[in-house]
């Protein structure tokens, strides 16, 4: 049997490097040689013990990049060789909500890194389908951007976001300035941050915000001031914490939206002000992970430079330090993206 070298989330907060069984693929698969994985938010909500804890133990990560070692009979488009980056939601491709594009939503739907072993290893297994070849002179430590950059995409579409549109994103941080940087490519405007970190409000001016508030007293103040005194078309909240999804509610226009996108314990509730909503015909919009088209789109973006990455590919670790990784990555504020480089290309 094949072995291959994989960082092993056992518990919370403890990672273990084992060697693990090296996956064997199927006619419909094809096998990856990761070069690089980004860490999510969705893997430090793993490592802390707030999500997915009944999955453990498993290998996280699924914001990669690779090089396909081995192609199934049936992948002929997919050569050995090719860089790539891969669509992390696997569905069973035929019911309604795969039809759709709604695969979370597939009775059958896996998560590369989340319900299933993921990217932080040397090696993963994915169907073909969800392959996508990469452009040759795009960097590696960009593509790991592709999932990150799909969610904020299907985010977008979800919202309607769209030209000349009052936007509030709540949180700066990664996701956050990626929410940022999708807003301004629609045409949104004005964009308005709220994070407590001073420092991550000035990278949000640098990723296209128009104003950014750190002091949660004048937020609301500031809203009304940059929408002519109705609020804002659309509020992001992009780091899941339930008073943030109540604040939301609170910035809005009538007849505005409320994007849920941060993730929360699964037991977390907002109230939702029912009357006021009815009435004003007021929406929210659930949006979580970029799938299908999304992802194909995402790397189109990137490979035409229309995101600012450099905040997001200044911190790297090998994979035998990614205890390490994860243990000081909150403490580096400048460091909107951490990866772990798995192998070279």
């Amino acid at each position: 049997m094949t072995m291959m070298k994989a960082a092993v989330l056992t518990a919370p907060r403890r990672f273990e490097l084992r060697e693990v069984p090296r996956p064997r693929i199927g006619a419909d698969e094809v096998l990856i040689r990761v070069i690089r994985t980004g860490i999510c938010g969705t893997d430090l909500h793993m490592f802390h013990g707030h999500y997915a804890a009944d999955d453990l133990p498993i290998i996280p990560g699924h914001e990669f990049c690779g090089i396909i070692e081995e192609a199934g009979a049936n992948q002929r488009h997919l050569a050995p060789g090719r860089m790539v980056v891969a669509d992390i939601n696997i569905g069973c491709g035929h019911c309604y909500w795969c039809r759709r594009n709604e695969v979370l939503n597939c009775p059958e739907m896996a998560q590369l890194g989340i319900t299933r072993d993921g990217a932080f290893a040397e090696c993963v297994a994915l169907p073909g389908r969800l392959v996508i070849p990469a452009p040759d002179d795009i960097a590696p430590e960009i593509l790991a951007l592709t999932e990150p950059v799909a969610c904020v995409v299907r985010a977008a579409r979800k919202a309607q976001a769209g030209i000349a549109q009052s936007v509030v994103v709540l949180g700066a941080g990664p996701v956050g300035n990626l929410h940022v940087q999708m807003m301004r490519l629609v045409g949104a405007a004005p964009i308005i941050v709220a994070d407590l970190s001073a420092e991550r409000c000035a990278m949000a001016f640098d990723a296209g915000a128009d104003a950014a508030v750190s002091d949660p007293a004048r937020l609301k103040a500031t809203v009304l001031e940059l929408t002519g005194g109705r609020g804002a078309d659309l509020v992001i909240e992009s780091v899941g914490h339930p008073a943030l999804y109540a604040t939301a509610f609170d910035l809005i226009r009538k007849g505005g939206h409320v994007a849920f996108f941060g993730l929360t314990g699964a037991d977390a509730a907002v109230p939702v002000p029912i009357l006021r909503t009815i009435l004003e015909e007021n929406s929210l919009k659930g949006s979580v992970a970029g799938m299908g088209q999304d992802m194909h789109d995402a790397l189109a973006l990137l490979a035409h430079g229309r995101f600012r990455t450099d905040a997001f590919t200044t911190a790297s670790y090998p994979l035998e330090r990614i205890q390490e990784a994860f243990e000081t990555l909150a403490d580096r504020p400048a460091d909107l993206k951490t990866q772990i480089v798995i192998s070279q290309n």
